[in-house]
């Protein structure tokens, strides 16, 4: 049992550090924001974090012994969600923090079950598409129960009030961020134009996971447009860094198109190696339907231009068309037109300083901490 003196808070988390995605990044950021408010609060901070899926040889930057990590991965899975249900009871009964963070819709319902009784407040972490349409009885009710919810831009949190009944002054808005010391914009770096043929090419780029299910991102549209984009600007490139089994089906798009020539695939890139590779691109292109888009701050940081879609979270990083283009994000005559314009014009949202300031200004990794500071009232 933690002193009356202490502040105690819980998270449960289904994965942070096995996987590699815009979820797992966010939440890496978030953690990092709450550890540097626990590093400065001027009394103790107990902290305990769960996690469904991790094992405890994952790699964590975080665990510096600050706060408490659990790592619940067995096989087979059903064990580790048994072994988190126990432990997070033990936890609740035990410590009696004073608020638990759900990390995800999937784990709300345990959370409620557990904390309700003990009259332990909850909130629920969202980021897009898993709670935009109407969930099960389960998760909605848990969602409507929750103290608060905290979503990643005003789309996402409009979505899941209307799909599933939930009280907007609940909603919380905790945005995605970037590392402006880390993604900076730089000449274009040498041995990865020569490695992908881009000598004298206009690079548009995407990032983007080629899984079948996440075909919203839009880059099957990206090739559609191509022909018509190079009508104008014949010396233009495509560049998809990611890999997945939707591969052959856009790679035979891109044959049937005529454009295999202008379209370069070029896999996986670990993290570490992605800033290069914006800085190759003259935009960065995705067409996609976001809970936010954390890409987009990363381009922009780097000075890239940007296209998205138009109905989705992305009006928040483009702070609703300011820093770039919206367009229908299924319609490639669409694509192909803002492609044009941004290798076209001189428009200050192509000016790369203009573009990282204004970005950084609004999404800054420090941006975040103050933002949690205010939801914590530390």
């Amino acid at each position: 049992m933690n002193s009356p003196s202490d502040r105690c808070y819980g998270f449960v988390f289904l994965e942070i550090f096995s996987q590699e995605g815009g979820i797992q990044a966010y939440v890496k950021d978030v953690l990092r924001a709450y550890i540097t408010l626990v590093e400065r609060s001027s009394s103790p901070i107990l902290t305990d974090i769960f996690l469904l899926r991790d094992a405890p040889d994952c790699q964590n930057p975080l665990d510096t012994g600050l706060i408490k990590f659990h790592y619940l991965k067995t096989l087979p899975p059903w064990r580790g969600r048994v072994k988190l249900a126990l432990s997070l009871l033990v936890y609740l009964v035990k410590q009696r923090p004073q608020r638990m963070f759900c990390g995800h819709i999937n784990l709300a319902p345990l959370v409620r079950f557990l904390c309700q009784p003990l009259g332990i407040p909850y909130t629920v972490l969202t980021y897009g598409k898993e709670v935009w349409e109407p969930l099960p009885q389960k998760q909605r009710e848990a969602l409507q129960q929750a103290e608060a919810i905290w979503t990643i831009s005003r789309y996402s949190g409009d979505r899941l009030c209307q799909s599933n009944n939930v009280d907007p002054n609940k909603v919380k808005i905790l945005p995605c961020v970037v590392d402006g010391n880390k993604f900076t914009p730089g000449e274009k770096p040498a041995k990865l134009v020569e490695k992908y043929g881009l000598g004298n090419a206009r690079v548009l780029m995407t990032v983007a996971r080629l899984w079948s299910g996440d075909r919203y991102k839009g880059v099957d549209v990206t090739i559609r447009a191509l022909p018509k984009i190079l009508q104008s600007c014949p010396n233009v490139k495509y560049l998809v860094i990611g890999r997945g089994d939707d591969l052959p089906r856009l790679e035979q798009l891109a044959q049937e198109l005529g454009v295999a020539q202008q379209v370069i695939f070029a896999g996986f890139v670990p993290t570490e190696h992605l800033i290069d590779h914006y800085r190759v691109a003259d935009a960065y292109i995705m067409p996609s339907q976001e809970g936010f888009g954390i890409v987009y701050l990363e381009a922009m940081a780097c000075g890239i231009p940007v296209l998205s879609g138009d109905a989705d979270g992305s009006a928040d990083p483009l702070q609703d068309g300011t820093l770039g283009w919206r367009v229908p994000h299924r319609n490639p005559e669409a694509v192909a037109q803002g492609c044009l314009e941004i290798l076209q014009s001189r428009d200050e949202r192509t000016q790369a300083d203009w573009l990282r300031q204004q970005t950084l200004t609004e999404f800054d990794q420090g941006i975040l901490g103050q933002k949690l500071g205010q939801l914590l009232d530390f």
